[in-house]
């Protein structure tokens, strides 16, 4: 039953750690009271990419913790350490291919032509969506990040 609810809590763990992006339409605290220049443009293509989590060794250690206990309890004596260390292990490397699959996310790769012919690649999240002929604003921050919004 322990190892159970540790499974448990340890897999929403996991699926928490994953990497969400904003939407279009949301913004982060720190963009309260930021100033951003505007431009309006026009989409010229759309591209679905993949965007990959951030790197975190969180899934690596929730898998070789739980394939450890699940090791630990094969066996007994010499035997049952040699299946914790390989549970661990093994664990490990599931955990971090499972992180993965969970964190990546879909998003966009805008190609948008602005007013005065300059030409922008932006990638973002992949809601909402954008066809391409669409007009659009492109956000600029301060910082230089940039968010093409309708």
């Amino acid at each position: 039953m322990f190892i159970y609810r540790l499974s448990m809590l340890l897999a929403l763990l996991v699926g928490l750690t994953g990497c969400m992006l904003p939407a279009s339409s949301s913004f982060g605290r720190e963009s309260l009271n930021s100033v951003y220049t505007m431009n309006y443009g026009t989409v010229d293509r759309v591209r679905v990419v993949e965007i990959e989590p951030p790197e975190s060794p969180i899934g690596m250690i929730a898998g070789a913790l739980l394939g450890g206990i699940a090791g630990g309890g094969i066996g007994g004596g010499r035997g049952s350490d040699l299946a914790a260390v390989a549970g661990a292990l093994g664990g490990g490397l599931l955990g971090s291919a499972m992180q993965a699959d969970l964190g990546a996310n879909q998003g966009l790769e805008l190609t948008v032509r602005l007013e005065n012919g300059q030409q922008m690649v932006v990638i973002q999240a992949a809601e909402p969506m954008f066809q391409a002929g669409e007009r659009v604003r492109v956000l600029t921050s301060r910082d230089g990040s940039i968010r093409v919004t309708h």
